[in-house]
């Protein structure tokens, strides 16, 4: 049966209470017939039957969201906004699981929300090419190994959100952009034709906060807690020492999500938040979607050019392997800093180059250097 109009308001009045969450809205309807209820009965009788003191039970204050609640919900219905409320069929069921999830999501798209697998990924707003390579064949793969069945979430924000959610796009995974604001407006603005694509793809657009509310730096920061408790896992592609991506996996943490992370060299900058997290057992190091499904123990379809990449690294031998060590702890190198590394005359590394070349272990790179593929 649809909901009407009018319980929306009063679903979205309690929404705007001060400290409203999942638990404590549970208790309320629990003994109070209904959210309109909650509205009408009289200071003294909520508290005699909450047994609380709170200023938030009073009158003005419920009166207050209540009049907000009613603006909101112009703004709703001319927007077209679908309002998704904690006891809704198709409310995500993992954010229920979240002790301070919000009881109720404005969102714009078809995504589904409760899809078989949802994974988020995150990172620097200074994504390097390292980390938007990585994030680009991470989404391909996990589109080919999960057919149909993936959705990632992100904050459209610049970096590694925006890449993530670019690489869904291009490979036609259904995406969903968690704002910091409301859904009156796009943040930043410069994305507002990719979310204008993530709608029309298939995905959505979602928040917590209503037309009316103000973008606060605190905004980003709780709006975190929403991109970790959405998700199955948080991958954090890229990330400084601190950052809000770290905020993001230990947030998916407290909620008992996997967190896995990117290795990247010890001297990157924006590898040095992934790292940490890695050293201090916060989350699992993956350098491949294989590593992902694998330790999430889903079944996934496997990508035949996957499976012969696979099949080259323990066929390499010390020598191949020495050179690979050296070329993922250092960086590209040139020929001659390479073979002082190996102790190796040049014309014994080059047939070495050649063959891992040929395996399509390494790149060639302009100017005699070479990288890892």
């Amino acid at each position: 049966m649809a909901v009407r109009n009018t319980d929306i308001l009063y679903r979205m009045a309690l929404a705007g209470i001060r400290g409203m969450g999942v638990e404590l809205a549970q208790r309320l309807l629990d003994i109070i017939p209904s959210e309109k209820d909650f509205f009408v009965i009289s200071e003294r009788e909520l508290r005699s039957i909450t047994g609380s003191r709170s200023k938030v039970w009073g009158r003005a204050f419920r009166d207050d969201a209540l009049r907000k609640a009613e603006a909101e919900l112009r703004f709703v219905e001319q927007r077209k906004v679908t309002v998704l409320y904690f006891t809704d069929y198709n409310f995500p069921k993992r954010l229920l699981n979240a002790s301070d999830a919000p009881i109720l999501l404005y969102t714009i798209g078809g995504c589904d929300l409760n899809a078989k697998h949802v994974i988020s990924i995150v990172g620097t707003r200074r994504s390097t090419h390292y980390g938007a390579t990585f994030c680009d064949k991470l989404v391909d793969d996990l589109s080919k190994m999960l057919e149909g069945e993936l959705v990632i979430v992100s904050g459209l924000a610049y970096g590694t959100d925006i890449n993530a959610h670019r690489a869904a796009l291009r490979y036609n995974v259904p995406t969903v952009g968690v704002q910091a604001c409301g859904l009156n407006k796009i943040y930043p603005a410069e994305h507002r034709d990719d979310a204008a694509h993530i709608v029309q793809q298939g995905g959505a657009i979602v928040s917590d906060y209503t037309s009316q509310d103000e973008i606060h730096r605190g905004n980003f920061l709780a709006r975190n807690r929403i991109i970790a408790a959405l998700s199955d896992c948080t991958v954090v592609v890229e990330s400084a020492s601190k950052g809000g991506a770290l905020v993001t996996a230990n947030i998916a943490a407290s909620y008992s999500r996997d967190v896995f992370a990117v290795p990247g060299r010890v001297s990157d900058e924006y590898s040095k938040g992934c790292n940490r997290l890695i050293m201090n057992n916060q989350a699992a190091a993956i350098t491949c979607a294989e590593d992902l499904v694998k330790a999430m123990r889903w079944e996934s379809r496997q990508i035949p050019e996957l499976a012969k990449e696979l099949e080259l690294f323990p066929q390499l031998t010390a020598e191949q392997q020495k050179v690979v060590d050296i070329l993922r702890k250092n960086g590209d190198q040139h020929i001659n800093d390479l073979a002082g590394l190996m102790a190796l005359p040049i014309y014994r590394l080059m047939a070495t180059l050649v063959e891992l070349d040929t395996k399509g272990v390494i790149a060639t790179l302009p100017g005699c250097r070479y990288s890892l593929k």
